[in-house]
């Protein structure tokens, strides 16, 4: 029997301050909570005799290493004491969200230090798009992707975006790099006279800040571009 119905669990909250998971993963982050904490944060509550840190402890010891729990099914996690029908499949289905992250390492590698790069992930976003938006692609030092900010969404008229809003974003989300991006509904991605002024703002901006504008890649479609390339980057032509 684990469905742990007859007795009160002993839970998180239940634990001295000092030794709570989540007061821990608040003050210092997740990675510096060992597998055994970051267990216990999904578990919640142990049971008669067993907190919730000792339930976790004794999941990885039954399996050897976290990793191991990957090839768990819903029978394996319920030989346990302390887990139940619901937490057996809360840490099934959290296991085949670790599988299918795995199968798609190349999504965590994303790198936009090349305009290339930049146009073969908005290309999917921008088919069919009738207005112009901007984004702000939020880097770490190694220009791998922090998040992806739709800054302004407008009509195909309409002035793009205040560096303000910009690197607002940037700050937020801890970036040391920017690379904006906005499509031309039209496909030619030929920068207009207002495209130029902002990218200017933006470069003036990101002095200030002290956080790098790496480009302003202006998106749209091969076909539409006279140079074929379905690009424009400030940075290549020299303006960054």
């Amino acid at each position: 029997m684990n469905d742990d119905q007859n007795y009160p669990p002993l839970r998180v909250k239940d634990l001295a301050v000092s030794d709570r998971p989540q007061e821990r993963l608040e003050k210092l982050g997740a990675t510096a909570l060992s597998d055994t904490e970051l267990l216990a944060m999904l578990l919640r509550s142990g049971s008669r005799g067993h907190n919730v840190l000792t339930v976790a402890q004794r999941l990885i010891a039954e399996a050897g290493t976290l990793a191991a729990l990957i090839k768990w099914n819903e029978t394996d996690f319920r030989r346990l004491t302390g887990i139940g029908r619901v937490k057996a499949l809360q840490l099934v289905a959290v296991m085949e969200i670790a599988r299918r992250v795995l199968a798609h390492p190349d999504e965590l590698e994303a790198v936009f230090n090349r305009p290339e790069l930049v146009l073969a992930q908005f290309q999917p976003q921008i088919a069919g798009l009738a207005v112009e938006k901007f984004w702000a692609l939020c880097l770490n030092r190694k220009n791998r992707l922090l998040k992806q900010v739709e800054i302004t969404s407008g009509t195909a008229t309409s002035s793009l975006a205040h560096p303000r809003e910009v690197f607002r974003e940037a700050i937020r989300h801890g970036a040391t790099a920017v690379v904006c991006v906005h499509n031309h509904p039209s496909g030619d991605p030929a920068p207009s006279a207002a495209d130029v002024q902002v990218t200017r703002q933006l470069r003036e901006a990101a002095k200030a800040v002290d956080i790098e504008l790496l480009d302003h890649v202006i998106v749209g479609r091969s076909a539409a571009d006279p140079q074929g390339r379905g690009y424009y980057s400030f940075r290549e032509s020299g303006v960054l």
